[in-house]
């Protein structure tokens, strides 16, 4: 959806290709500001306490009821560790320390990117939020897999368990497109 008016000076824009640019963009031909818009990225903790996994049910929208990790939208001037720690917090009151990246995922169909860390909690303290209406340790024999909210977040589990089986852990970079979203 393009952005219809200018951020800097509030004149409507125009949808076209930009000297030196190849896609088209909401750009104001007052005073020449062009509009980017770029993916959003989501980040988030697979928080780990004995064996295992912290989990939240969601009580807000999107996936209301759902479950999923701790996980949220990244913040200007933080780092991706940092906001996935925030996320934690504000969703589960649960503070953890990064472990190691686990999860990239690209959703180009709905112009985002999932980067989930494993993480350790500090404690198996924590609770509900206004953004969680239940918070739990799952593992993978009790974990609501028919519940889970997102395909990113389903995926990113699937490999957790596969590679905790292993006994080692790796960086897992894959592509959701909309055809292979539910599978």
């Amino acid at each position: 959806m393009p952005i219809k008016y200018c951020n800097q000076c509030g004149t409507p824009t125009v949808i076209k290709i930009p000297h030196g640019d190849n896609l088209p963009r909401s750009v104001c031909e007052s005073c020449g500001f062009i509009q980017y818009e770029n993916p959003k990225v989501i980040v988030g903790c697979i928080a780990e306490w004995e064996d295992k996994i912290l989990l939240c049910k969601r009580a807000i929208e999107p996936r209301l009821g759902y479950w999923t990790l701790p996980a949220g939208f990244l913040e200007n001037n933080e780092t991706s560790q940092e906001g996935a720690l925030r996320e934690t917090l504000e969703e589960a009151n649960a503070k953890a320390t990064i472990i190691d990246a686990f999860s990239l995922i690209d959703i180009p169909h709905i112009n985002q990117i999932y980067l989930l860390y494993r993480a350790q909690l500090a404690n198996a303290s924590f609770s509900t939020t206004f953004e969680s209406s239940e918070v739990g340790l799952f593992d993978e024999t009790t974990l609501p897999w028919d519940e889970i909210a997102f395909a990113a977040i389903k995926k990113s589990l699937e490999r957790y368990f596969d590679d905790k089986r292993k006994g080692i852990f790796s960086l897992h970079v894959e592509t959701i497109n909309a055809s292979t979203q539910n599978k």
